[in-house]
């Protein structure tokens, strides 16, 4: 049996001010071209379906536009809620799509979803588990106790009747550790203070593969049969030298698993060019490259630069950030102090911040204007 795993679309996702509905548009259609190439017996969406729990008309519509692709070609789809998603509206009109082999993730019960798939060795239990926090599961186990999230999910898990002589595969939304090896994570996830969501990988020896969500970098945890799929876009510069796909599992029988990740090329992709102004805009540097690209710009120029964004937007039009690394800015930085930011004024936090954006100092009239706002708004501008 093949199944097709992938993970966090974040559908709706905007990243530094740029919508990215077009290139998830383009993304998706590359996902289902990759469906018909491979013809997987199964689709698995790990969870963070959208980017927001109450998600754009615009965001719904291409999900929806997705999901129906894969209707009409009957491979059974199983879609679990994440963390960004509002698991009623991932379950809304669930029973319905049951019948077109579209299972949505009911909103959490206690127990986990079990669907039955066949192939010609047996069957393949294929178990459902959206996002759940230590509250979500508290009510239905009131007697246990349930502190952290480890203590949620093992719970549900020990309380699953689940054969560990059948093929079983789990889909889940969690951040799962262990094996030694750090989990790599990125800046477009939402992290918990203290290491508070972590689980153990441990708690999986009954799951065949375990299909994950939740971080964007795909990766194996423990054991390669417990695997992020990642996101199918960089949602991040953090994400720049990721490499994206969707994972093929293949089911044998018992003990049998193979994986084989299938590359995604995006339509722009999100990379990091740095170097002085003038060489950048050389068509010698971006000749041959794609130049409608996602681009984080360094410039390391020493002197003045007059609307250093505008220059580089005639070349790179989709830059989405612009810093400065040079001498004096190394030097400015090093000059900024690190008390306490509640013990200073408005006007020197903006001087400050102003001075990492630009490089240069607010002048006279500059810092008569943001004085004007500042007290306009009730701030503290001295």
């Amino acid at each position: 049996m093949k199944l097709m795993h992938l993970a966090d679309l974040h559908i709706g996702k905007r990243v530094n001010e740029f919508s990215m509905l077009e290139d998830q548009k383009y993304i998706l259609i590359k996902i289902l071209n990759t469906i018909d190439d491979y013809k997987p017996d199964g689709i698995l969406i790990a969870g963070d379906i959208y980017d927001k729990s109450i998600p754009s008309a615009e965001a719904v519509e291409l999900f929806d536009e997705f999901i129906t692709g894969i209707a009409e070609r009957s491979i059974p789809c199983f879609v679990i809620s994440g963390n960004h998603d509002s698991p009623e509206r991932i379950a809304y009109g669930s029973r319905i799509m049951k019948g077109q082999g579209i299972y949505m993730a009911k909103v959490f019960d206690g127990q986990l979803t079990q669907t039955i798939l066949k192939d010609q060795i047996g069957e393949v239990n294929i178990y459902m588990m959206p996002f759940i926090k230590p509250a979500n599961v508290r009510s239905f186990y009131p007697d246990a106790e349930i502190e952290s999230f480890q203590d949620a999910v093992e719970t549900v898990i020990h309380n699953t009747p689940i054969n560990p002589a059948k093929r079983n595969v789990l889909v889940a939304h969690q951040f799962i550790t262990g094996g030694g090896i750090q989990p790599e994570r990125s800046e477009s996830e939402l992290l918990s203070i203290g290491g508070l969501d972590n689980i153990d990988v441990g708690i999986f020896d009954d799951f065949d593969y375990v299909a994950l969500g939740h971080l964007h970098g795909p990766q194996r945890i423990g054991r390669d049969t417990v695997r992020y799929a990642g996101s199918p876009l960089k949602y991040s510069f953090s994400e720049a030298r990721h490499n994206k796909s969707v994972t093929l599992v293949k089911l044998g029988k018992k003990g049998d698993v193979t994986i084989e990740t299938i590359p995604l090329i995006p339509h722009r992709d999100m990379r990091e060019i740095r170097g002085p102004i003038n060489e950048l805009l050389s068509p010698e540097i971006y000749e041959g490259t794609n130049t409608e690209d996602y681009i984080h710009v360094t410039l390391t120029d020493e002197e003045d630069i007059m609307d250093p964004m505008g220059k580089i937007r005639t070349v790179y039009p989709n830059v989405m950030r612009l810093e400065y690394d040079n001498l004096r800015y190394q030097e400015l930085k090093s000059d900024i102090s690190v008390e306490d930011p509640a013990q200073r004024s408005h006007l020197e936090l903006f001087r400050e911040f102003y001075l990492l954006q630009n490089n240069i100092e607010l002048d006279d009239e500059k810092i008569s204007i943001v004085t004007k706002i500042l007290e306009e708004l009730g701030g503290n501008p001295s």
